[in-house]
Order: structure tokens, then sequence, then C-alpha cells
């Protein structure tokens, strides 16, 4: 897997992923933090001109540094639900934009997420595109392709999580579910949103509640939101407190 990008380079060295990386000759500033950790973990470090690091990254904006690392750990739905206390999940429904997959995966990990749930096809890969979006997130959350969305969904119900779509035309809001409990977002494309037979797997459908004269937001903002709202409810009062 290529990795490029400074602070996504950094985070998969957090994550002990790095096997190898690839720093420009004529770029100093803002590396030094990155050099000392990949001395520091016996990872492979060289030298080389932006014209190559160009070709690596496949033309992506590198900030001088371009790495490979360990594919991402393969995990279960049930490895997700067991990582939680309660689980809190993010469901991805059709989202082909990487960069708007890291930028869930961003937010997802920043909530404290236990991981998120993709179908393999239709849907953007973990790509360096995407884990540049991320920030590095996409270095520490797990993502586990599953071939029906509908029927991991069914999986989740079965394992006690209950599911919240989001959906602009939904009758309640956020506000309105409790998110203490083990739940996870369903996140449906730009433009189309969630497909139907998704949405009525879903436990409840909840919209963001808009006071602007824009009817929606891009997907990855509103799954941020909604993420927070339930790290702001589980702050607040705990279940069954």
């Amino acid at each position: 897997m290529v990795i490029y990008g400074i602070q996504p380079t950094l985070e998969a060295l957090r994550a002990g992923r790095v096997t190898a990386v690839a720093i420009s000759t004529r770029r100093a500033a803002g590396l030094s933090e990155l050099v000392r950790l990949a001395e520091s973990r016996q990872v492979r470090l060289r030298r080389v001109e932006p014209a190559e690091l160009d070709r690596l990254a496949a033309g992506g904006v590198h900030q001088g540094v371009v790495a490979t690392a360990d594919p991402l750990d393969a995990s279960t739905v049930s490895d997700l639900v067991a990582a939680g206390d309660p689980p809190l999940l993010v469901v991805l429904d059709g989202i082909e934009d990487p960069r708007n997959l890291g930028a869930i995966a961003r937010a997802a990990e920043a909530a404290g997420a236990a991981g998120m749930i993709v179908q393999k096809r239709r849907t953007a890969p973990v790509s360096p595109v995407a884990l540049k979006a991320s920030a590095g997130a996409l270095a520490h959350l797990p993502v586990v392709p599953v071939v029906n969305v509908a029927r991991a969904l069914e999986e989740l119900k079965a394992a006690g999580v209950w599911t919240v779509g989001l959906d602009a035309n939904a009758g309640r809001t956020i506000f309105e579910v409790d998110l203490r409990l083990p739940r996870a977002f369903v996140v449906g494309a730009e433009g189309r949103g969630l497909r139907r037979l998704v949405r009525e797997r879903c436990d409840w459908a909840a919209a963001l509640p808009m006071r602007g004269r824009i009817g929606s937001l891009n997907a990855a903002v509103a799954a941020g939101v909604a993420l927070f709202e339930a790290v702001r409810q589980r702050a607040a009062v705990p279940a069954g407190g």
C-alpha cells in the first residue's frame, strides 16, 4: 500500500504499518519529526529526487514524502461490535468519492468510532487518495468490506447494534435519537442518498436540523455532525444513568 503526505505517513508510522519511507532530497521543512520517528522504528529511509516521488505518488500532492505500508488489518463486523463499549460505527452505502471516504474516516476516528463498514462494490477503495484525505485516520480505523450492506445491517441488529440512517427527509432529527447505546450511522452516497433497501433495514431514519437555505450537507460533513452528536450525548449522561 502506498501512502503519501506528511500527516498520513506520520500516523501510519505511529500505527506501526510503514515498511519504507522515501523523502525528497530538496525538502527539509516539516519532515524532521517524521525522520526521527522512522529512524526510531528502524524503518528503511531513503532520499530521492522529487521526480521519483511524483512517480511513486502517481501525481498526488505528496509534500515531499511517500511511504509503503502493510495493508490494513482485516476485521469482521463482529470484531467491530466487540471493540466498542458501547460500539459506535459508521456504515457507508455507496460512497464513491475517495476524498469523502477519507473525510468520513477522519471524523469517525476523531469521534472514537470502532470502525467503518463499506460495500465491496461501488464504493471508493482505501486508496492513497482516501488515506491522504483522512489525514492518517485510516491508519488507525478498521474498515470492514462487506458484499451486502443491507445484510450487514441485519448482522448488526442481531448483535444488539441499532442503526440510524442519515436521511434529509426523515421525520425526526438525530437530536431525538438516543445515541448513548450501541449505534451505527448509515451514510448514503452524494445526491442519491440511502438506497431504498438499505433505508428500510435501518432501525431509524434521522435528519440533521437544517436552519439555512441549503437543504442538505456533504455526506462527510453530515456524518461528522452525527458522530459528534453521539459524542456529546455519551459525555453528557451515560446510558442508564
